[in-house]
């Protein structure tokens, strides 16, 4: 059977796919530059996390083993509320800036999915070998997750203003809070791991802006 074509702006219908393929890096140049460049910047950032993350797999073990999902979500809650307390108020009393929060929420969000997947205990039960590899896991799932959002929303994080990150991860905040109020049982939300993995994205974004902002 013959296939009919159609004429768009003096391009066959049959020839357009091949004509957009061959043209959409020269059409579209700057978009697949940002793409990379927030890749870097990402795996970059989640380096920095995994090192500290690492140093204290040294000096504590994995002391977090003992903590209970409420409690890895009051942590996260501190650490958001801080962010934007000190976006607010301009000012820190103890010489801590905002940046390191953003860290601390990205390793946070990492330990809150380990434990998840594999429950809290009442003893340190996990060698910092079985952590660190977890940690692998958990930080490429969310490298892939961003990588596919940011496909489909072109960027958008770079228009952002780093308030409403925070803004976003305490909204994240309050709803893993409700889950857990309701144990689980919901009617159309995302469960709790795919809002740490928000969580996690969001804080990569406000590590990145902090550090082009300088």
């Amino acid at each position: 059977m013959k296939c009919r074509s159609y004429s768009v702006s003096g391009i066959k219908t049959n020839e357009f796919v091949l004509y957009f393929a061959q043209h959409f890096v020269t059409l579209y140049p700057n978009m697949a530059k940002e793409n990379e460049k927030t890749n870097v910047q990402f795996e970059q950032v989640m380096q920095e996390c995994r090192n500290l993350f690492e140093k204290k797999l040294h000096d504590y073990g994995a002391s977090w083993r003992i903590l209970r999902p409420q409690s890895l979500t009051d942590q996260l809650f501190i650490k958001a509320k801080r962010i934007r307390s000190l976006e607010i108020k301009k000012e820190s009393l103890v010489g801590e800036g905002v940046r390191p929060e953003f860290i601390a929420l990205i390793n946070y969000g990492i330990v809150g999915l380990i434990q998840l997947a594999h429950g809290f205990s009442d003893t340190v039960d996990m060698q910092p070998k079985e952590a660190i590899a977890l940690y692998d896991r958990y930080a490429l799932e969310a490298l892939e997750l961003m990588k596919r959002k940011n496909h489909d929303y072109d960027e958008a994080w770079r228009g952002m203003r780093v308030s409403s990150y925070t803004d976003f991860i305490l909204t994240k905040i309050e709803r893993v809070k409700e889950i857990e109020n309701l144990q689980g049982d919901t009617l159309v939300s995302e469960g709790i791991d795919a809002n740490y993995m928000d969580i996690i994205n969001y804080a990569v974004f406000g590590a990145i802006k902090l550090s082009e902002e300088g």
